[in-house]
């Protein structure tokens, strides 16, 4: 009896040392989870969002949310090894199909992180989400679009994407060609999700900067695991969208 209660100890001391490693990172990458901004002293601010696979991280002036540059794809961090692939690229369209490596520290208690390697930004970066959700976290790419009253679908899965990211406060939307590196426009800033209606406060904006400061108000709805997204466009025009989650 005695033997057998050791052996049964010994066993689950066996299973809490020996955890899975890919279990413990699973969890490391979810508290990875949302969006962290780092603030440069030659006033640049980098934004960068995390949610589900993809990525985005956009540097744009402090003092009037200038657009810089933006650079995304997916990611996986093993360790501290912080791996991410590039789908666009505005400050080197080659590194689009390319990926690297960087060092990632993440500091739970702190609520904060650090970057090491080629491109990052010296300093912590600040976890501005403090683990908020939305109905609408997530990656998605548009896959419907009304026009003269006519739903028509987009091909997900053509190299020419229109993707929009949101962690829990923040969005950034991205027009790219992962066939051809080009880059079209990008906006993004902070947002909020709730009781139907999508507001966007525009932080920066690649095609034109004016726009800064600006919110914009939607409705949305969650259908089928799709987002409805209608309202009116900022040009006054009707506007009725469908994006579809990113898997």
């Amino acid at each position: 009896m005695l033997s057998r209660m050791f052996a049964t100890a010994g066993f689950c001391l066996l299973a809490v040392l020996f955890l899975p490693s890919q279990a413990v990172q699973a969890q490391s990458a979810d508290q990875l989870q949302g969006a962290w901004k780092l603030m440069t002293p030659e006033g640049s601010t980098h934004l960068l969002v995390l949610s589900g696979d993809y990525f985005s991280w956009t540097q744009y002036s402090s003092k009037d949310g200038a657009f810089i540059s933006t650079e995304g794809g997916t990611w996986t961090k093993t360790g501290k090894n912080f791996a991410i692939s590039y789908e666009f690229n505005t400050a080197d369209k080659e590194k689009v199909g390319t990926s690297k490596d960087l060092k990632l520290v993440h500091q739970p208690k702190k609520q904060t992180i650090k970057l090491k390697g080629s491109g990052a930004p010296k300093g912590k970066w600040t976890d501005i989400d403090q683990g908020k959700t939305t109905p609408l976290t997530g990656a998605w790419l548009i896959s419907g679009r009304k026009r003269n009253g006519e739903l028509g679908t987009i091909n997900t899965d053509r190299p020419r994407k229109t993707m929009k990211i949101l962690s829990g406060t923040q969005f950034q939307w991205i027009a790219y060609n992962t066939e051809t590196k080009q880059f079209f426009g990008t906006g993004g800033g902070s947002y909020t999700a709730e009781g139907g209606k999508y507001v966007e406060n525009i932080g920066f904006f690649s095609r034109d900067n004016s726009r800064v400061g600006a919110s914009l108000s939607f409705d949305f709805e969650v259908e089928k695991g799709d987002w409805i997204h209608s309202g009116k466009s900022s040009k006054g025009a009707p506007l009725y969208e469908i994006w579809s989650k990113r898997k």
